[in-house]
Protein backbone atom coordinates (compact mmCIF):
# COMPACT_ATOMS: atom_id res chain seq x y z
CA UNK A 1 0.00 0.00 0.00
CA UNK A 2 1.19 3.64 -1.16
CA UNK A 3 -0.06 6.97 0.63
CA UNK A 4 0.90 10.23 -1.36
CA UNK A 5 -0.39 13.25 -0.24
CA UNK A 6 -1.60 16.16 -2.38
CA UNK A 7 -0.79 19.99 -2.62
CA UNK A 8 -4.61 20.60 -1.33
CA UNK A 9 -3.84 18.55 2.00
CA UNK A 10 -5.42 15.46 0.61
CA UNK A 11 -4.33 11.82 1.09
CA UNK A 12 -4.12 9.49 -1.77
CA UNK A 13 -4.30 5.81 -0.99
CA UNK A 14 -3.41 2.79 -3.56
CA UNK A 15 -3.66 -0.36 -2.52
CA UNK A 16 -1.88 -2.78 -5.20
CA UNK A 17 -4.27 -5.54 -6.66
CA UNK A 18 -3.38 -9.00 -4.91
CA UNK A 19 -4.18 -10.99 -7.22
CA UNK A 20 -2.90 -14.18 -5.90
CA UNK A 21 -6.12 -13.66 -3.64
CA UNK A 22 -8.07 -13.82 -6.85
CA UNK A 23 -6.55 -16.66 -8.11
CA UNK A 24 -6.95 -18.76 -4.93
CA UNK A 25 -10.53 -18.02 -5.03
CA UNK A 26 -11.49 -17.98 -8.18
CA UNK A 27 -9.31 -21.91 -8.73
CA UNK A 28 -11.43 -22.82 -5.37
CA UNK A 29 -15.00 -21.68 -7.39
CA UNK A 30 -13.69 -23.05 -10.41
CA UNK A 31 -12.72 -26.73 -8.68
CA UNK A 32 -16.33 -26.92 -7.41
CA UNK A 33 -17.98 -26.24 -10.25
CA UNK A 34 -16.01 -28.95 -12.67
CA UNK A 35 -15.53 -31.56 -9.90
CA UNK A 36 -18.33 -33.36 -11.05
CA UNK A 37 -17.32 -33.62 -14.58
CA UNK A 38 -13.87 -35.07 -13.65
CA UNK A 39 -15.20 -37.46 -10.92
CA UNK A 40 -18.17 -38.66 -12.88
CA UNK A 41 -18.40 -42.29 -12.74
CA UNK A 42 -20.05 -44.20 -10.29
CA UNK A 43 -20.95 -42.83 -6.78
CA UNK A 44 -18.36 -39.98 -7.12
CA UNK A 45 -21.15 -37.46 -7.38
CA UNK A 46 -22.16 -39.34 -3.58
CA UNK A 47 -18.72 -38.57 -2.31
CA UNK A 48 -18.30 -35.23 -3.56
CA UNK A 49 -21.22 -34.10 -1.89
CA UNK A 50 -19.84 -35.73 1.74
CA UNK A 51 -17.00 -34.37 1.48
CA UNK A 52 -18.06 -30.99 0.86
CA UNK A 53 -20.17 -31.43 4.04
CA UNK A 54 -17.36 -32.54 5.84
CA UNK A 55 -15.03 -29.63 4.82
CA UNK A 56 -17.95 -26.95 5.93
CA UNK A 57 -17.95 -28.98 9.17
CA UNK A 58 -14.08 -29.17 9.74
CA UNK A 59 -13.34 -25.31 8.97
CA UNK A 60 -16.08 -24.19 11.69
CA UNK A 61 -14.12 -26.95 14.13
CA UNK A 62 -11.01 -25.31 12.87
CA UNK A 63 -12.49 -21.97 14.15
CA UNK A 64 -12.25 -23.22 17.50
CA UNK A 65 -9.13 -25.43 17.67
CA UNK A 66 -7.10 -23.66 14.87
CA UNK A 67 -7.64 -20.15 15.39
CA UNK A 68 -8.84 -20.04 19.07
CA UNK A 69 -6.66 -23.50 20.74
CA UNK A 70 -10.08 -24.81 22.17
CA UNK A 71 -9.64 -28.71 21.93
CA UNK A 72 -13.51 -29.77 21.64
CA UNK A 73 -14.35 -33.14 21.75
CA UNK A 74 -18.49 -32.43 21.30
CA UNK A 75 -18.71 -30.23 18.19
CA UNK A 76 -20.99 -32.59 16.80
CA UNK A 77 -23.76 -31.11 19.12
CA UNK A 78 -23.77 -27.93 16.90
CA UNK A 79 -23.74 -30.05 13.65
CA UNK A 80 -26.36 -32.62 14.84
CA UNK A 81 -29.00 -30.43 16.38
CA UNK A 82 -28.72 -27.96 12.99
CA UNK A 83 -29.58 -31.09 11.24
CA UNK A 84 -32.26 -32.30 13.18
CA UNK A 85 -34.25 -28.71 13.39
CA UNK A 86 -33.73 -28.28 9.41
CA UNK A 87 -35.07 -31.76 8.72
CA UNK A 88 -38.15 -30.96 10.81
CA UNK A 89 -38.93 -27.90 9.17
CA UNK A 90 -38.72 -29.64 6.11
CA UNK A 91 -40.85 -32.10 7.45
CA UNK A 92 -43.38 -28.95 8.26
CA UNK A 93 -43.16 -26.52 5.81
CA UNK A 94 -43.20 -28.71 2.98
CA UNK A 95 -41.19 -26.65 0.76
CA UNK A 96 -43.80 -23.85 1.18
CA UNK A 97 -42.82 -21.68 3.94
CA UNK A 98 -38.85 -22.69 3.70
CA UNK A 99 -37.40 -23.28 0.24
CA UNK A 100 -35.21 -26.25 0.34
CA UNK A 101 -32.33 -23.69 -0.86
CA UNK A 102 -32.31 -22.16 2.10
CA UNK A 103 -32.66 -24.72 4.79
CA UNK A 104 -28.92 -24.81 5.24
CA UNK A 105 -29.66 -21.16 6.73
CA UNK A 106 -32.22 -23.22 9.41
CA UNK A 107 -29.81 -25.09 10.69
CA UNK A 108 -26.83 -22.42 10.91
CA UNK A 109 -29.47 -20.70 13.14
CA UNK A 110 -30.17 -23.36 15.07
CA UNK A 111 -27.01 -24.54 15.41
CA UNK A 112 -26.13 -20.56 16.44
CA UNK A 113 -29.15 -20.64 19.46
CA UNK A 114 -27.48 -24.25 20.66
CA UNK A 115 -23.73 -22.46 20.86
CA UNK A 116 -25.63 -19.48 22.56
CA UNK A 117 -27.36 -21.88 24.96
CA UNK A 118 -24.06 -24.87 25.64
CA UNK A 119 -21.57 -22.25 25.05
CA UNK A 120 -22.16 -19.79 27.71
CA UNK A 121 -21.68 -22.69 30.03
CA UNK A 122 -18.48 -24.69 28.12
CA UNK A 123 -16.29 -21.11 27.53
CA UNK A 124 -16.33 -20.69 31.01
CA UNK A 125 -13.34 -22.31 31.14
CA UNK A 126 -10.45 -23.12 28.75
CA UNK A 127 -8.04 -25.57 28.37
CA UNK A 128 -8.35 -29.49 29.42
CA UNK A 129 -11.34 -28.43 31.46
CA UNK A 130 -13.37 -27.05 28.36
CA UNK A 131 -12.59 -30.11 26.59
CA UNK A 132 -13.71 -32.52 29.28
CA UNK A 133 -16.86 -30.18 29.66
CA UNK A 134 -17.50 -30.55 25.80
CA UNK A 135 -16.89 -34.33 26.34
CA UNK A 136 -19.99 -34.17 28.83
CA UNK A 137 -21.79 -32.20 26.60
CA UNK A 138 -22.19 -34.70 23.76
CA UNK A 139 -22.52 -37.42 25.72
CA UNK A 140 -25.20 -36.03 27.51
CA UNK A 141 -27.16 -34.62 24.41
CA UNK A 142 -26.42 -38.33 22.61
CA UNK A 143 -28.09 -39.74 25.43
CA UNK A 144 -31.21 -37.67 24.93
CA UNK A 145 -31.48 -38.78 21.48
CA UNK A 146 -32.36 -42.09 22.82
CA UNK A 147 -34.83 -40.66 25.49
CA UNK A 148 -36.57 -38.59 23.59
CA UNK A 149 -38.43 -40.12 20.43
CA UNK A 150 -40.46 -37.18 19.63
CA UNK A 151 -37.66 -34.70 18.33
CA UNK A 152 -35.11 -36.87 17.41
CA UNK A 153 -36.63 -40.54 16.13
CA UNK A 154 -35.00 -42.82 18.38
CA UNK A 155 -32.65 -45.05 17.01
CA UNK A 156 -34.34 -45.15 13.51
CA UNK A 157 -33.69 -40.78 13.64
CA UNK A 158 -35.74 -38.69 11.51
CA UNK A 159 -36.29 -39.10 7.92
CA UNK A 160 -37.48 -36.91 4.91
CA UNK A 161 -38.15 -36.29 1.36
CA UNK A 162 -35.86 -33.22 -0.31
CA UNK A 163 -37.67 -32.96 -3.60
CA UNK A 164 -40.84 -30.89 -1.74
CA UNK A 165 -42.60 -28.23 -2.80
CA UNK A 166 -42.69 -26.46 -6.95
CA UNK A 167 -39.27 -26.61 -8.65
CA UNK A 168 -37.72 -23.73 -8.25
CA UNK A 169 -36.51 -22.26 -11.63
CA UNK A 170 -36.64 -26.51 -13.05
CA UNK A 171 -34.87 -27.42 -9.39
CA UNK A 172 -36.28 -29.95 -7.71
CA UNK A 173 -33.12 -31.80 -5.65
CA UNK A 174 -34.40 -34.67 -7.05
CA UNK A 175 -31.17 -35.38 -8.95
CA UNK A 176 -27.76 -35.45 -6.65
CA UNK A 177 -25.97 -32.99 -8.88
CA UNK A 178 -28.20 -30.69 -8.19
CA UNK A 179 -27.57 -31.00 -3.93
CA UNK A 180 -24.00 -31.24 -4.93
CA UNK A 181 -24.41 -27.38 -5.98
CA UNK A 182 -26.54 -26.73 -3.36
CA UNK A 183 -23.89 -27.63 -1.12
CA UNK A 184 -20.84 -26.13 -3.40
CA UNK A 185 -22.97 -23.12 -3.25
CA UNK A 186 -22.98 -22.94 0.76
CA UNK A 187 -19.48 -24.59 1.11
CA UNK A 188 -17.84 -21.41 -0.63
CA UNK A 189 -20.17 -18.86 1.15
CA UNK A 190 -18.96 -19.79 4.42
CA UNK A 191 -15.62 -20.56 3.49
CA UNK A 192 -15.09 -17.28 2.28
CA UNK A 193 -17.35 -15.74 5.48
CA UNK A 194 -14.96 -17.74 7.87
CA UNK A 195 -11.39 -16.81 5.97
CA UNK A 196 -12.95 -12.80 6.33
CA UNK A 197 -13.87 -14.16 9.84
CA UNK A 198 -10.04 -14.73 10.54
CA UNK A 199 -8.98 -11.07 9.61
CA UNK A 200 -11.07 -9.36 11.67
CA UNK A 201 -10.69 -7.66 15.31
CA UNK A 202 -12.36 -10.58 17.01
CA UNK A 203 -10.72 -13.38 14.61
CA UNK A 204 -7.33 -11.55 16.05
CA UNK A 205 -8.65 -11.42 19.39
CA UNK A 206 -9.33 -15.05 19.10
CA UNK A 207 -5.85 -15.37 18.19
CA UNK A 208 -4.43 -13.66 21.00
CA UNK A 209 -6.29 -15.47 23.61
CA UNK A 210 -5.12 -18.74 22.41
CA UNK A 211 -1.59 -17.83 22.19
CA UNK A 212 -1.51 -15.97 25.30
CA UNK A 213 -4.55 -15.71 27.63
CA UNK A 214 -3.06 -13.62 29.89
CA UNK A 215 -1.41 -10.90 28.61
CA UNK A 216 -5.01 -10.47 26.68
CA UNK A 217 -6.68 -9.94 29.81
CA UNK A 218 -4.35 -7.89 31.30
CA UNK A 219 -4.90 -5.35 28.53
CA UNK A 220 -8.93 -5.06 29.01
CA UNK A 221 -10.45 -8.21 26.98
CA UNK A 222 -12.59 -10.67 28.57
CA UNK A 223 -11.17 -14.11 27.52
CA UNK A 224 -14.17 -16.21 27.92
CA UNK A 225 -16.28 -13.41 26.11
CA UNK A 226 -13.63 -14.19 23.22
CA UNK A 227 -14.16 -17.49 23.44
CA UNK A 228 -17.60 -17.55 23.59
CA UNK A 229 -18.38 -15.38 20.58
CA UNK A 230 -16.42 -17.77 18.99
CA UNK A 231 -17.93 -20.64 19.69
CA UNK A 232 -21.61 -19.00 18.43
CA UNK A 233 -20.40 -18.36 15.39
CA UNK A 234 -18.71 -21.86 14.74
CA UNK A 235 -21.65 -23.73 15.74
CA UNK A 236 -23.49 -21.27 13.34
CA UNK A 237 -21.20 -22.68 10.20
CA UNK A 238 -21.38 -26.30 12.08
CA UNK A 239 -25.34 -25.72 11.87
CA UNK A 240 -25.50 -25.29 8.16
CA UNK A 241 -23.05 -28.20 7.44
CA UNK A 242 -25.56 -30.66 9.79
CA UNK A 243 -28.84 -29.18 7.49
CA UNK A 244 -26.89 -30.06 4.25
CA UNK A 245 -26.07 -33.24 5.64
CA UNK A 246 -29.43 -33.93 6.47
CA UNK A 247 -31.04 -32.49 2.60
CA UNK A 248 -28.13 -35.08 1.12
CA UNK A 249 -28.95 -38.38 3.16
CA UNK A 250 -32.93 -37.50 3.71
CA UNK A 251 -31.99 -38.79 7.52
CA UNK A 252 -30.59 -37.90 10.81
CA UNK A 253 -30.09 -39.97 13.69
CA UNK A 254 -28.61 -40.21 16.91
CA UNK A 255 -25.26 -40.92 15.27
CA UNK A 256 -25.02 -37.16 14.28
CA UNK A 257 -25.18 -36.00 17.79
CA UNK A 258 -22.19 -38.46 19.20
CA UNK A 259 -18.76 -38.78 20.33
CA UNK A 260 -18.29 -40.64 17.80
CA UNK A 261 -18.74 -37.84 14.78
CA UNK A 262 -16.90 -35.35 17.00
CA UNK A 263 -13.89 -37.50 17.38
CA UNK A 264 -13.73 -38.24 13.65
CA UNK A 265 -13.83 -34.39 13.01
CA UNK A 266 -10.96 -33.81 15.20
CA UNK A 267 -8.77 -36.45 13.08
CA UNK A 268 -9.85 -34.99 10.11
CA UNK A 269 -8.79 -31.84 10.84
CA UNK A 270 -5.61 -32.70 12.66
CA UNK A 271 -5.14 -35.00 9.51
CA UNK A 272 -5.29 -31.54 7.31
CA UNK A 273 -3.92 -29.38 9.82
CA UNK A 274 -4.99 -27.41 12.41
CA UNK A 275 -2.37 -24.12 12.00
CA UNK A 276 -3.59 -23.88 8.22
CA UNK A 277 -7.10 -22.56 6.92
CA UNK A 278 -7.19 -24.86 4.52
CA UNK A 279 -5.69 -27.67 6.58
CA UNK A 280 -9.71 -28.82 7.08
CA UNK A 281 -10.20 -28.83 3.54
CA UNK A 282 -7.45 -31.50 3.21
CA UNK A 283 -8.56 -33.35 5.97
CA UNK A 284 -12.32 -33.69 4.40
CA UNK A 285 -10.22 -35.13 1.41
CA UNK A 286 -8.54 -38.12 2.96
CA UNK A 287 -11.17 -38.64 5.77
CA UNK A 288 -13.92 -39.27 3.46
CA UNK A 289 -11.36 -41.12 1.18
CA UNK A 290 -10.23 -43.55 3.99
CA UNK A 291 -14.67 -43.81 5.77
CA UNK A 292 -15.96 -43.74 2.11
CA UNK A 293 -13.85 -45.54 -0.36
CA UNK A 294 -10.99 -47.07 1.60
CA UNK A 295 -14.28 -49.35 3.37
CA UNK A 296 -15.31 -50.23 0.01
CA UNK A 297 -12.01 -52.79 -0.04
CA UNK A 298 -11.38 -53.53 2.91
CA UNK A 299 -12.73 -54.42 6.45
CA UNK A 300 -9.52 -53.09 8.23
CA UNK A 301 -9.73 -49.24 6.93
CA UNK A 302 -10.08 -48.28 10.30
CA UNK A 303 -6.49 -49.99 11.38
CA UNK A 304 -4.84 -48.32 8.09
CA UNK A 305 -6.33 -44.72 9.28
CA UNK A 306 -5.14 -45.09 12.48
CA UNK A 307 -1.41 -46.34 11.36
CA UNK A 308 -1.88 -43.43 8.73
CA UNK A 309 -2.88 -40.90 11.69
CA UNK A 310 0.19 -42.09 13.88
CA UNK A 311 2.86 -41.96 11.05
CA UNK A 312 1.68 -38.44 10.57
CA UNK A 313 1.38 -37.20 13.94
CA UNK A 314 4.97 -38.74 13.96
CA UNK A 315 6.62 -37.23 11.29
CA UNK A 316 4.35 -34.30 10.67
CA UNK A 317 2.79 -33.16 13.38
CA UNK A 318 1.42 -30.01 11.58
CA UNK A 319 -0.45 -31.75 9.27
CA UNK A 320 -0.56 -32.16 5.59
CA UNK A 321 -0.97 -28.96 4.82
CA UNK A 322 2.61 -27.92 6.42
CA UNK A 323 4.06 -30.58 4.21
CA UNK A 324 2.36 -29.10 1.27
CA UNK A 325 3.12 -25.15 2.05
CA UNK A 326 6.88 -26.48 2.90
CA UNK A 327 7.58 -28.02 -0.57
CA UNK A 328 5.89 -24.83 -2.12
CA UNK A 329 8.32 -23.02 -0.05
CA UNK A 330 10.90 -24.76 -1.49
CA UNK A 331 9.88 -24.67 -4.94
CA UNK A 332 9.46 -20.71 -4.56
CA UNK A 333 12.77 -20.59 -4.17
CA UNK A 334 13.53 -22.13 -6.96
CA UNK A 335 15.37 -25.30 -4.97
CA UNK A 336 13.06 -28.09 -5.60
CA UNK A 337 14.98 -29.71 -8.57
CA UNK A 338 17.74 -30.39 -5.82
CA UNK A 339 15.35 -32.38 -3.29
CA UNK A 340 13.60 -34.22 -6.51
CA UNK A 341 15.70 -37.34 -6.77
CA UNK A 342 15.87 -37.72 -3.08
CA UNK A 343 12.29 -37.40 -2.01
CA UNK A 344 11.29 -39.45 -5.16
CA UNK A 345 13.65 -42.46 -4.08
CA UNK A 346 12.53 -41.92 0.48
CA UNK A 347 8.74 -41.62 -0.72
CA UNK A 348 9.20 -44.79 -3.28
CA UNK A 349 10.80 -47.21 -0.45
CA UNK A 350 7.83 -45.80 2.27
CA UNK A 351 5.83 -46.75 -0.75
CA UNK A 352 6.76 -50.04 -1.22
CA UNK A 353 7.34 -50.78 2.68
CA UNK A 354 3.89 -49.41 3.01
CA UNK A 355 2.76 -52.19 0.73
CA UNK A 356 3.99 -54.89 2.55
CA UNK A 357 2.61 -54.07 5.41
CA UNK A 358 -1.10 -53.85 3.93
CA UNK A 359 -0.27 -57.53 2.54
CA UNK A 360 0.43 -58.49 6.00
CA UNK A 361 -2.47 -57.27 7.14
CA UNK A 362 -4.79 -58.55 4.37
CA UNK A 363 -3.47 -61.89 4.96
CA UNK A 364 -3.55 -61.55 8.54
CA UNK A 365 -7.27 -60.19 8.36
CA UNK A 366 -8.82 -62.85 6.47
CA UNK A 367 -7.01 -65.66 8.27
CA UNK A 368 -7.70 -64.87 11.35
CA UNK A 369 -11.60 -63.24 10.70
CA UNK A 370 -12.71 -64.02 6.89
CA UNK A 371 -13.93 -67.65 5.95
CA UNK A 372 -10.72 -69.67 7.88
CA UNK A 373 -8.70 -67.42 5.32
CA UNK A 374 -10.16 -69.08 2.35
CA UNK A 375 -8.25 -67.14 -1.11
CA UNK A 376 -10.25 -63.68 -1.99
CA UNK A 377 -9.07 -61.09 -4.02
CA UNK A 378 -7.64 -57.01 -2.99
CA UNK A 379 -6.69 -54.87 -6.02
CA UNK A 380 -7.19 -57.86 -8.57
CA UNK A 381 -4.57 -59.72 -6.40
CA UNK A 382 -5.37 -63.14 -5.17
CA UNK A 383 -4.87 -63.44 -1.53
CA UNK A 384 -4.70 -67.25 -0.05
CA UNK A 385 -3.60 -66.75 3.67
CA UNK A 386 -2.65 -70.54 4.19
CA UNK A 387 -0.24 -70.18 1.36
CA UNK A 388 3.68 -69.08 2.37
CA UNK A 389 3.78 -67.50 -0.86
CA UNK A 390 1.92 -64.16 -0.48
CA UNK A 391 3.49 -63.69 3.28
CA UNK A 392 6.96 -63.74 1.89
CA UNK A 393 6.15 -61.17 -0.49
CA UNK A 394 4.79 -59.10 2.28
CA UNK A 395 7.76 -59.46 4.45
CA UNK A 396 9.81 -59.25 1.21
CA UNK A 397 8.16 -55.86 0.32
CA UNK A 398 8.39 -54.64 3.54
CA UNK A 399 12.37 -55.40 4.11
CA UNK A 400 12.86 -54.01 0.95
CA UNK A 401 11.24 -51.37 1.77
CA UNK A 402 13.09 -50.63 5.15
CA UNK A 403 16.14 -51.39 4.19
CA UNK A 404 15.82 -48.60 0.98
CA UNK A 405 14.10 -46.09 3.06
CA UNK A 406 17.60 -46.10 5.72
CA UNK A 407 19.43 -45.88 2.59
CA UNK A 408 17.65 -43.10 1.06
CA UNK A 409 16.25 -41.12 4.22
CA UNK A 410 19.78 -39.53 4.88
CA UNK A 411 20.47 -37.75 1.91
CA UNK A 412 16.69 -36.43 1.83
CA UNK A 413 17.64 -35.17 4.94
CA UNK A 414 21.02 -33.59 4.16
CA UNK A 415 19.52 -31.93 1.36
CA UNK A 416 16.57 -30.86 2.60
CA UNK A 417 18.16 -29.13 6.01
CA UNK A 418 20.98 -27.05 3.63
CA UNK A 419 17.96 -26.48 0.83
CA UNK A 420 16.08 -24.74 4.13
CA UNK A 421 19.19 -23.38 5.34
CA UNK A 422 19.86 -21.31 2.31
CA UNK A 423 16.15 -20.21 1.81
CA UNK A 424 16.36 -19.10 5.65
CA UNK A 425 20.07 -17.10 4.55
CA UNK A 426 18.16 -15.51 1.58
CA UNK A 427 15.44 -14.17 3.89
CA UNK A 428 17.73 -12.86 6.22
CA UNK A 429 19.30 -10.40 3.57
CA UNK A 430 15.97 -9.57 2.20
CA UNK A 431 16.82 -11.62 -1.07
CA UNK A 432 13.63 -13.31 -2.71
Amino acid sequence: MTTLSTPAGKTLTFRPLNLGRYLVWGGFALLLLVAPWIFAKGAALSILSQIGTVMLFGLSYNMLLGQGGMLSFGHAVYSGLGGFVAIHVMNQAAGVTVPVTLIPLVGGVAGLLFGVLFGYVTTRKSGTTFAMITLGLVELVFAASLMFPGFFGGEGGVTTNRVIGKPFLGISYGPQIEVYYLIAFWLFISTAAMYAFTHTPLGRMLNAVRDNPERAAFIGYDTQWVRYLALILSAFFAGISGALGAINFEIVSAENVSALRSGSILLFVFIGGIGYFFGPLIGAVVGVGFVVMLSEYTAAWQLYLGLFFITLVRFAPAGLASLLMLLLRVAKFGKFARLRAPLLATGGAVLVAATGVVFAVELLYRRTLESGGAPSRLLGVTLDAHAALPWLVAATLFVAGVLAYRASAPRYLAQWHAVNSEIAESIAKGRP
